[in-house]
């Protein structure tokens, strides 16, 4: 009974023994490495190539002659905008407007109260009153001294309380035209408390920010009118395209996206970029266009004018998440025997078209001398970057 015990344990320890000793020997087969490619790099073989009608060409010089699709607002020049102060403040007694009302220069908009307003009229009566005194007293004095009658140093006097007379009545009189009043028909019998405040220009209110009862401050803005006979456009435009627009260029705009079109003319381009790299272009509308008003958003298209520029075919741009990219040509190599070509994804700003070749600015370093762009064939090799595989080997 022993000896049949002992031989199963025996026989499973040579076997163990065997199949440790041939795996000894073995080696793991080695995994091949997968070549992990650059984010903007795609490669396709030659015969893929071939399928999608690849070609390369190099980067023209091209004078185009195009449009420019630019943004911006209605507005108006200060000249034609106007806010409305009393610069004695008062009580608002009466309005005689209200927000989109039409007013013409020196149209009465509201009548304000204001007991400075009778402290002045008063001062300037009692100021005039002695000035006519000390006139007199001035001339008869100076008859006087040049008789011997009266002393220089009483001449002097007279000739003093005079011109101060004479300054003061100066000064009250700036201030009643500040407020309004006309001080050669001001007299004793027409003293009055009420003023009217009074439009500098033609236009439409854009705001009234008074009421009735309501007691404003000398730098309070009481109106704001606006005069929409002369519009203005300001655009905004990148600094890529400072060379693209200048005085005189026709412009086409569009309001709330209407289709009647309005235009314009460029009378000033910017002297200064903003922060964002954008500068400012400004254009006054021609003619009269009933349903443009200031603030209004617009789209324009600028006639760019015949410049030189670095251009390429239309077809060897292709757009991706709102940019733009071109392939260029990266390098030949050869992979498990076969031959591929690698194309290199470079983002670029896409100008002015005209007649099938667009203006390129390309990314600062960029080499155009010796690079080869693909001009046929780019949305192929986008559509390649993009399935990820549909394309490659």
């Amino acid at each position: 009974m022993r000896k049949h015990t002992l031989f199963p344990a025996l026989l499973l320890s040579v076997l163990m023994f065997t199949i440790h000793a041939c795996n000894k020997g073995k080696e793991p087969a080695p995994t091949k490495e997968e070549e992990v490619l650059p984010q903007d790099i795609v490669e396709l073989r030659d015969d893929q190539a071939k399928l999608a009608k690849i070609e390369t060409g190099t980067i023209e010089k091209r004078t185009l002659n195009g449009t420019l699709k630019v943004s911006g607002i209605v507005a108006v020049a200060p000249q034609n905008m106007a806010t409305v102060c009393m610069p004695l403040g008062g009580f608002v007694k009466s309005i005689t407007v209200a927000p989109g009302t039409s007013v013409s220069k020196g149209q009465t908009l509201a009548i304000l109260e204001n007991q400075e307003f009778v402290d002045i009229q008063q001062n300037y009566l009692e100021t005039k009153n002695k000035l006519e005194f000390a006139e007199a007293d001035f001339l008869r004095h100076s008859e006087l001294f040049k008789n011997d009658v009266y002393s220089q140093q009483n001449l002097q006097q007279v000739t003093a309380d005079f011109k101060n007379l004479k300054a003061q009545a100066r000064a009250l009189e700036q201030k009643l035209a500040m407020i309004g009043i006309n001080h050669s028909t001001l007299n004793e019998d027409n003293i009055t408390r009420a003023v009217a405040v009074t439009s500098p220009i033609s236009g439409f209110i854009k705001a009234v920010n008074i009421n009735i009862g309501k007691f404003v401050a000398p730098t309070e803005v009481l109106f704001e009118i606006v005069n929409g006979d002369k519009l203005l456009l300001e655009l905004t435009l990148f600094e890529k395209d400072a060379d693209k627009v200048s005085t005189g260029q026709k412009i086409r705009f569009f309001i709330n996206n209407e289709t009647e079109q309005h235009e314009a003319i460029i009378y000033q381009t910017g002297r200064s970029v903003n922060a964002d790299r954008t500068y400012k272009v400004y254009a006054s509308v021609s003619g009269i266009c009933r349903n443009v008003i200031p603030g209004m958003y617009v789209n324009a298209v600028i006639e760019a004018s015949g410049i030189e520029v670095t251009a390429l075919p239309s077809e060897a741009i292709v757009s991706f998440d709102d940019k733009d990219y071109i392939f260029a040509f990266g390098r030949n190599k050869t992979e498990g025997g076969k031959p591929f070509t690698e194309y290199r994804m470079i983002e670029v700003h896409k100008g002015v078209t005209d007649g099938g070749y667009s203006e390129i600015t390309f990314p600062e370093g960029f080499d155009i001398k010796t690079a080869r762009i693909v001009i046929k064939g780019a949305y192929s090799l986008l559509s390649a970057k993009k399935n990820a595989g549909e394309m490659s080997c």
